[in-house]
């Protein structure tokens, strides 16, 4: 990888965008990314993937897009539940490039989160189907290359409508047309406004991104609760 990585700094530093297929983490030698002039990217989809791609580029260009995408994959009800390395067969049966596909995890309630690339996300973007089994696919964004930021706020209630606006920072009204419109997942179901979420939940809505929560904090005097989120956006 340190050959490879030179050329496309060099590439990079000669007005290039360029960009590897998805790699293990720990193979990039970091200390080769401080070339002046030139700015990167390294985006796996997760805030802890292990594999990620990297993307290289001009200093003179502000910024570029990460070229990963998160799918999650909700199987319907029914048969055997699937754990993460039944999932992972079941990709490989389509036969999708290897280079193209990233972590994949596994969430409560039987959904399963993949990052991937190219015409690998394509694909599973457009799956209504897989192992025999019908699934639904939503793109829930791309977390590792624009980061993640823990936030404490406090909330009346761990209602989903409730803690789900404080987190993102809109109003009540917005985050409650979305649950509506059936675009707030939590834990990869379809969410109620009343639903609680507990410590360990994934609350994810469509453009805003996904909040991790973390854990109770503390409960104020006045009876509120001070909760600690992971906010990706």
């Amino acid at each position: 990888m340190k050959q490879k990585l030179s050329t496309l700094i060099a590439q990079a530093g000669g007005g290039r965008v360029v960009r590897t297929p998805f790699v293990d983490g720990d193979e990039i030698d970091r200390r080769l990314l401080n070339e002046e002039g030139v700015r990167h990217k390294i985006a796996g989809g997760f805030p802890d993937a292990r594999r990620v791609v990297l993307t290289l580029y001009p200093a003179h260009i502000p910024d570029v897009d990460a070229g990963v995408q998160v799918l999650r994959v909700t199987p319907a009800p029914g048969g055997v539940p699937w754990d993460e390395q039944d999932f992972a067969v079941q990709l490989k049966r389509l036969a999708l490039s290897e280079d193209q596909l990233g972590d994949v995890r596994e969430e409560r309630g039987g959904a399963f989160v993949v990052a991937a690339t190219g015409k690998a996300a394509q694909a599973i973007a457009d799956l209504t189907e897989l192992g025999g089994r019908e699934v639904e696919v939503e793109e829930v964004g791309e977390s590792a290359g624009k980061g993640s930021k823990v936030r404490e706020v406090v909330v009346p209630s761990m209602r989903v409508d409730v803690v789900g606006a404080k987190g993102f920072g809109v109003s009540r009204a917005y985050f409650q047309q979305g649950i509506d419109g059936g675009k707030v997942r939590l834990n990869g179901q379809p969410a109620r406004a009343s639903s609680e979420i507990r410590e360990g939940d994934s609350l994810s809505a469509e453009g805003l991104g996904r909040i991790d929560f973390k854990r109770v904090v503390n409960e104020t005097r006045r009876g509120n609760f001070k909760v600690e989120l992971d906010v990706h956006k």
